[in-house]
């Protein structure tokens, strides 16, 4: 018993455990150093993957998950229902596991992906938080000259809703990445991916301001010098927590209700594209998603803008 827990240990801090197939730990084990090594996916996703893997691994309890049909792993379903955890989770959950046989297939260690046949309900899939436009001028205007590091803030959330870019991709930017005169930047997606995302005219302008002083006085804060556009207040590369708490405390200070995180300015931005008009594979583009499917979820917002062109061109309207 002792040994078996080592292994989850090993498992959950992300160190490979010896592979051994008659044990479901390790071959997880073995399974999170083949998305890392071999299909080269980014450290949040692999640790996303961990995480789901730890519930599974902990379902399986011992049983040897190459022998698993689908009947029982319908059960997995219900054990992550019992554990309370949102639809999107056991939706991630699902997939994961579909990529865990799938790697257990490509091993020779199973012959068949039960997993293919548990369905994700379209009902489990939660429509992202969206801010409306006035929320997002009273969201980006809440940044007063009179804060600490104003030029700073300002530039960070006029990237966030201006670009799209996820939380750990803004943090990640470098100052070489920037073309503002070409009005795009080079952004760092999963899997180390690179795309290039257009920039507006007022987050350029924030950029250069920020540029001009204040990136100057954070870097020199700093123990070397950091390529990396946006610096804490020590000069070190800003994190996702740090973004996460300004983004938060800007939002309590325009007096938006709705819980909102660094990554609801992307949601936003996606669905203001679409409700502008823009083009679903252009938003997909932007957004740096694998799939299609995965932009479909903004259309919801696609409803507003129809009523309001069927009220105006429909002759009974």
């Amino acid at each position: 018993m002792a040994k078996r827990l080592t292994k989850l240990q090993m498992l959950q801090n992300g160190a490979p455990a010896p592979k051994k197939v008659d044990a479901s730990d390790s071959i997880c084990a073995d399974f999170l150093v083949y998305l890392k090594r071999e299909c080269h996916l980014a450290k949040n996703t692999v640790d996303a993957y961990r995480r789901d893997m730890m519930q599974f691994v902990k379902w399986l309890d011992g049983r040897k998950p190459e022998t698993m049909k689908v009947s029982e792993l319908s059960d997995f379903i219900g054990f992550l229902h019992d554990r309370e955890l949102a639809p999107a989770s056991i939706s991630r959950n699902i997939v994961a596991v579909r990529t865990f046989y799938k790697y257990l297939q490509l091993e020779g260690i199973a012959t068949e992906n039960p997993a293919e046949l548990l369905a994700t309900q379209k009902s489990w899939q939660r429509m992202p938080g969206v801010l409306s436009p006035s929320e997002v001028d009273a969201f980006l205007s809440a940044v007063k000259k009179s804060d600490q590091f104003w030029e700073r803030d300002r530039a960070l959330l006029e990237v966030l809703y201006a670009t799209g870019c996820r939380a750990s991709e803004v943090c990640s930017l470098r100052v070489r990445d920037l073309s503002l005169s070409e009005k795009h930047l080079r952004c760092h997606g999963k899997g180390d991916k690179q795309r290039m995302v257009p920039i507006g005219g007022r987050a350029i302008a924030a950029i250069e301001l920020y540029l001009s002083h204040a990136r100057g006085i954070l870097a020199a804060r700093g123990p070397s010098l950091c390529d990396e556009l946006f610096l804490s207040r020590g000069g070190r590369p800003l994190d996702r927590v740090q973004l996460w708490r300004l983004v938060k405390r800007y939002a309590d200070r325009a007096g938006i209700l709705s819980e909102i995180s660094p990554h609801s300015l992307r949601h936003s931005f996606a669905t203001h594209l679409l409700a502008g008009g823009a083009d679903l594979r252009q938003v997909q583009e932007m957004l740096g998603h694998a799939s299609i499917q995965t932009t479909q979820i903004y259309t919801h917002v696609e409803h507003s803008r129809l009523q309001r062109v069927h009220r105006e061109f429909h002759p009974r309207a």
